[in-house]
């Protein structure tokens, strides 16, 4: 079963340790996890709040990009995009705060923060408050609900979002009558390291004490690490550390026995000094590689850009079926679908039931067994392997009834798309044209098996309720 996990990370900076360490580093080995979908996305939008410096939202778009990419996270087995390059967010933004209730925004902690603080001021309680600020929840909303995420990992001061996220979603889904929306939930990040910086204090640029990761090379990363605090305990005199900052970054890049080995060295009396140089060849150890990675990265801007445009595609093939939903829903239909004027007191004519997809058996001339499936449209979507057993044939497509597209494991090989179960491939597509038509026909798979798997869970329903003596 895939879990969808959507993570978020805000474009107004310079990546440093901390980030590395407290999200980047675990954010990617959480993505290697075969049974997450994972989706990552720069929250450049969500960056115009914080900032109104157009060359730094600019240049941390770029660095943090290459930061992750650098880190080792793989665009092909995760959704890796731009916030603005996929416009049914803020479409989607838009149709969510029309059944967002101001009292519910009121109540948000960053705008009733503002507010405090301009009344303990004595200023106007909105002064300074732009509406970016007070509309927050209803993106960060948005950002969730057009990717239907099941898991958010937010630190504790993030709760609020995301059941606002969900307050929002079950007011639309109760607003328009159907379960248009998942409800998310809250992954708590409480093991999330959190590094001190060059004073001791959280590692954060709001404290000017943070040690860059990858930009000024390794001379900036030597001269920062040389820089950190420590107590006045000169060499040969045994060190504690139990609060030295040295000692827990150290602890974040070193294994067990290094760390063992080190905290036994410093309480033999080694100099800080040379504490400090041993710290930065084990920081450097790791990051130097990764470094290398990032200035090719940073050297080729269009690669990054064509990796995040594939990103995108991927992100839109999900999320432009959902709006094209939600835009029937709403009323935001074409002209070209709207039933004839019927006169007054006439019966209006009945929408045709649409059909759902479907899956088709068939012998091949070899002997094997296979299936289609095919979408409402009758559009050709998978093709089994082949199976020497008809009865192994119908249980996978019976399993296949029931797996909704998020919990599904498709992903592209070469010019087509390949589903798996248990690591191995099961179904194909057909070929597409281009790597867009490939993303694009992701999405209306993924939908169908949406479909398949709400209609399999209603008919159970209805079932269960005839056996039991009970109206469906």
């Amino acid at each position: 079963m895939h879990t969808r996990v959507l993570t978020g990370i805000t474009t107004t900076g310079t990546p440093h340790l901390g980030n590395y360490v407290g999200a980047i580093r675990p954010a990617i080995q959480a993505s290697r996890d075969p049974n997450v979908d994972a989706f990552y996305f720069m929250a450049d939008y969500h960056a115009l709040i914080k900032s109104d410096d157009a060359d730094r939202v600019e240049a941390s778009r770029l660095m943090i990009t290459a930061s992750w990419l650098a880190a080792g996270l793989d665009p092909e087995r995760t959704t890796f995009y731009r916030q603005s390059d996929v416009p049914e967010v803020p479409e989607l933004m838009w149709l969510l705060t029309c059944v967002t209730s101001k009292g519910l925004l009121n109540r948000a902690h960053a705008y009733k923060a503002a507010v405090d603080r301009n009344i303990e001021n004595q200023e106007d309680a909105d002064a300074g408050v732009t509406a970016g600020l007070y509309m927050y929840p209803v993106l960060m909303a948005a950002d969730i609900l057009a990717f239907n995420a099941n898991k958010v990992p937010v630190g504790r001061d993030q709760i609020q979002h995301i059941e606002m996220a969900r307050d929002i979603a079950q007011r639309f889904n109760h607003t328009y009558g159907r379960e248009f929306f998942v409800m998310p939930e809250a992954l708590i990040e409480e093991q999330v390291a959190t590094l001190p910086g060059l004073d001791g204090r959280k590692m954060s640029k709001s404290y000017d004490n943070t040690i860059p990761l990858f930009e000024g090379g390794p001379k900036a990363l030597r001269e920062a690490i040389m820089k950190i605090v420590t107590d006045s305990r000169a060499p040969g005199e045994p060190k504690d550390t139990e609060d030295s900052a040295l000692f827990t970054i150290y602890k974040a890049f070193a294994s067990p026995e290094e760390t063992a080995t080190f905290a036994e060295s410093l309480h033999g009396g080694l100099g800080w000094g040379e504490a400090k140089q041993v710290l930065f060849e084990r920081v450097d150890a790791e990051v130097a590689p990764m470094r290398e990675r990032y200035d090719a990265l940073m050297a080729s801007p269009g690669q990054m850009e064509d990796i995040l445009l594939a990103g995108a595609a991927k992100a839109r093939a999900i999320a432009g079926p959902l709006l094209e939903t939600l835009r029937e829903a709403v009323g935001l239909r074409s002209a070209r679908h709207k039933p004839v004027a019927h006169q007054a007191g006439a019966t209006p004519p009945v929408a045709p039931k649409a059909k759902p997809p479907r899956f088709a058996s068939f012998r091949d001339s070899d002997g094997s067994f296979r299936f289609r499936l095919f979408g409402a449209d009758g559009e050709e979507l998978l093709l089994s392997v082949p199976f020497a057993d008809p009865k192994a044939a119908g249980a996978l497509r019976q399993a296949l009834s029931t797996l909704s597209g998020a919990q599904a494991t498709i992903a592209p090989e070469g010019d087509h798309l390949a589903l798996r179960v248990d690591g191995e491939v099961v179904a194909n597509s057909e070929s597409y044209p281009d790597a867009a038509a490939r993303d694009a026909g992701l999405g209306r798979l993924r939908a169908a098996l949406d479909a398949l798997a709400s209609a399999t869970a209603e008919e159970a329903a209805a079932k269960a309720a005839q056996a039991s003596g009970q109206r469906p």
